[in-house]
């Protein structure tokens, strides 16, 4: 059957079991060539033959060697429910293309949910798209950018001491508990305002609210619903008390910020309020154990940031780069879509599969080696993704980060594993060690 590239190609052997086929429609309408391309007859997706792989069930590097061994194959891997693209540079043209929409709005929808919960989704901000989005990402941009960002940095440095004190005599932690659960929490809310000691109130609405990724939400929808309804409650009365008593925070930011004439309404405030905690909380701690449980696999490099704690920027995106806790995300085309001389119909679900981008021999010297020093690379991590659903928090999550790493090296040189890791499964959508355990000091 004619490939990507017009030329016949022999159908591999399928990775992971067999694969839904695909139920495609429409016509060639709109034509997007990457700059690599050449002119070549156009091939509808369900006409190509392709590896297939089933990730379902896969642990991490399980799926990473799978697409891997596609990827050899054809730029394009068959997965249930659609396709996948595993390649740095297909992975960041697809995220970068606005007519491939974020499927979040849909996943209530494809687990069988109806109702308020598909309509709040698709007014968030992770799912919405077009010219909303665009305004959304503007009026809010001012306050996550890296600048507005430094000032929490002594705060973040006051709570690593602080979890790190609380176990330093002993010697050891269950790190996940001990240190990365409560970490981003209190500076959440710090950076909105909220009391400090609502901490626990926010981790389990945070906790419960990302159920939404677990590849269950029939199940969690409750813990879900009732997570949103009590944060959407408290969010509320915030805004009500800051239009009258503004105070040195990012919520009274929020609701003074204005573009000519416009400003956020309220129910744009707590929809913006909501999605920094989604995306200043499970992100960051479920990244921070990766990190530090790469680090325990990798001793020789702990000791570096811990000589060299210049490296921290550099730790930051390299344990991104090779162990991100977000793994995949996914994409619909809301139209009919050329890319590579391939037509995408509308409805098409493309799988992004950043975690394998991460690896591309082409985007990375060496890509399997793990290394803090690494040369600064013309393609960047792909864990925060890219294009307009790039992390809206990513400025706060790489100083929550870079400030951990820095000083949980400066007082842990010596590492090491107390017992063994422990991780979510892998059909979790932001993954990351379930358990941690860590010794540390002489001996460790």
């Amino acid at each position: 059957m004619g490939g990507a590239g017009g030329q016949d190609i022999e159908r591999p052997k399928a990775v992971g079991g067999l694969v839904a086929p695909f139920v495609l429609a429409g016509d060639a309408r709109l034509r997007w060539e990457s700059p690599s391309s050449e002119a070549c007859v156009t091939t509808r997706l369900s006409d190509l033959e392709l590896p297939e792989v089933d990730a379902t069930g896969l642990e991490r590097r399980e799926m990473v060697a799978a697409f891997q061994a596609a990827g050899a194959q054809h730029w394009l891997t068959r997965v249930p429910l659609g396709c996948a693209v595993t390649k740095h540079d297909d992975v960041r043209a697809i995220l970068r293309e606005r007519r491939f929409h974020s499927a979040l709005s849909v996943l209530p929808e494809m687990a069988g949910v109806t109702g308020p919960m598909v309509e709040r989704q698709q007014r968030s901000i992770l799912a919405m798209e077009g010219s909303e989005h665009t305004r959304l990402r503007r009026l809010a941009a001012p306050a996550f950018t890296p600048r507005a960002t430094e000032r929490l940095r002594p705060f973040m440095r006051q709570v690593v001491n602080e979890l790190v004190d609380a176990v330093a005599a002993e010697g050891r932690c269950e790190l996940v508990h001990d240190i990365c659960e409560p970490y981003p929490i209190p500076i959440i809310c710090e950076l909105l305002g909220a009391p400090k000691e609502d901490w626990k109130l926010f981790s389990g609405w945070a906790t419960d609210i990302f159920r939404i990724f677990n590849n269950d939400i029939a199940n969690d929808l409750p813990a879900i619903q009732t997570a949103m309804s009590d944060l959407d409650g408290y969010v509320r009365h915030m805004v009500d008390e800051r239009r009258t008593k503004p105070a040195d925070d990012l919520l009274s930011h929020m609701i003074a910020v204005e573009e000519e004439g416009d400003r956020l309404s309220t129910d744009e405030l707590v929809m913006m309020t909501e999605a920094v905690l989604m995306a200043g909380t499970d992100t960051t701690r479920n990244q921070l154990a990766c990190s530090m449980a790469l680090f325990a696999e990798h001793p020789d490099q702990w000791a570096r940031l811990a000589a060299n704690p210049e490296l921290a920027s550099g730790a930051v995106e390299e344990t991104m780069r090779h162990l991100g806790a977000v793994r995949l995300t996914a994409r619909i085309a809301s139209e009919d879509i050329e890319y590579r001389d391939v037509l995408f119909p509308a409805g098409t679900l493309v799988i992004v599969s950043l975690a394998t981008a991460n690896f591309d021999g082409d985007a990375f010297t060496d890509s399997h080696r793990f290394d803090i020093g690494r040369p600064p690379s013309v393609a960047p991590q792909m864990t925060f993704g890219s294009g307009i659903h790039f992390c809206l928090g990513a400025s706060l999550a790489r100083a929550e980060l870079q400030e951990a790493l820095q000083l949980l090296a400066q007082r842990m040189p010596v590492l090491g594993l107390d017992g063994p890791i422990e991780w979510k499964p892998p059909g979790i959508g932001i993954w990351g060690p379930s358990r941690l355990p860590l010794r540390f000091g002489p001996g460790a």
